[in-house]
C-alpha cells in the first residue's frame, strides 16, 4: 500500500482475532457470525491487516475494532468478515 490507512487519526484499531479468541467473544456475547455488522474484505484496513499477517484474510473470520470515544472512554465492537 502507498499511504498507510491506520496512521490516520480517524480509522480505529483493528485487529484480527484468532478462531478461539472469535468463539469465546461469539459465546460471551451469545450471538453468531451472521449476527454481526460486515466488513468486507476489500475494506482498506482489512487489505492492511491482510500485509501484516501475509495471508489472505477469509470470510467469516472477526475483526475486534476499538475505538476511543469523548463519552464512552473505549468502544469495542466486533465485525465479520464478508467477500467484496
Amino acid at each position: 500500500m502507498a499511504f498507510n490507512v491506520m496512521e490516520h487519526d480517524m480509522v480505529p484499531e483493528h485487529h484480527l482475532l484468532s478462531e478461539k479468541e472469535a468463539d469465546g467473544v461469539l459465546a460471551e456475547l451469545r450471538v453468531g457470525r451472521e449476527q454481526l455488522p460486515k466488513i468486507k474484505s476489500g475494506d482498506p484496513a482489512i487489505r492492511f491487516l491482510e500485509e501484516v499477517v501475509g495471508e489472505p484474510i477469509a470470510e467469516g473470520r472477526v475483526i475486534k475494532v476499538v475505538r476511543l470515544s469523548a463519552t464512552a472512554g473505549v468502544f469495542v465492537a466486533y465485525r465479520v468478515v464478508v467477500e467484496r
